[in-house]
């Protein structure tokens, strides 16, 4: 049975606070024991711990990550979390502002199964660059 709407988006909301957390682990909680993401046809970042590996490398880039909720599209189990994150490079110290996006598949327990995330990879690393 579909999730109601509303709940699918107190999740989006969540998961958003748990970005702005800084904590990885409360990022990969949102995600099913066996969930994954796949970000721009990457390779799978499969299981919860994996998922917190791959926003603590995000955190890593970009220590003062901060995550906006652009908006939320929803079908049945299945939504879009539309999303900008602002900050700056770790490297450079330039400021980023990126926008893109996750297709989530969402399990009964509104948990997050699978999600394609996607983000212009040639824009972020314009920014990081500062050109």
């Amino acid at each position: 049975m579909p999730m109601p709407p509303a709940a699918i988006t107190d999740i989006a909301h969540a998961y958003t606070a748990a970005w702005n957390s800084g904590d990885p682990s409360a990022v990969a909680s949102f995600y099913a024991e066996d969930g994954e993401i796949i970000i721009n046809h990457g390779d799978p970042w499969s299981g919860r711990s994996r998922v917190a590996d791959m926003a603590a490398g995000f955190y890593a880039d970009v220590p003062d990550l901060t995550l906006a909720c652009d908006d939320i599209r929803i079908s049945g189990n299945h939504a879009i979390f539309v999303w900008t994150f602002t900050g700056h490079d770790a490297g450079t110290n330039n400021p980023l502002k990126i926008k893109g996006w996750e297709e989530w598949d969402l399990g009964e327990d509104g948990k997050v199964t699978a999600s394609r995330g996607w983000f212009d990879g040639d824009e972020y690393a314009r920014q990081v660059a500062g050109t």
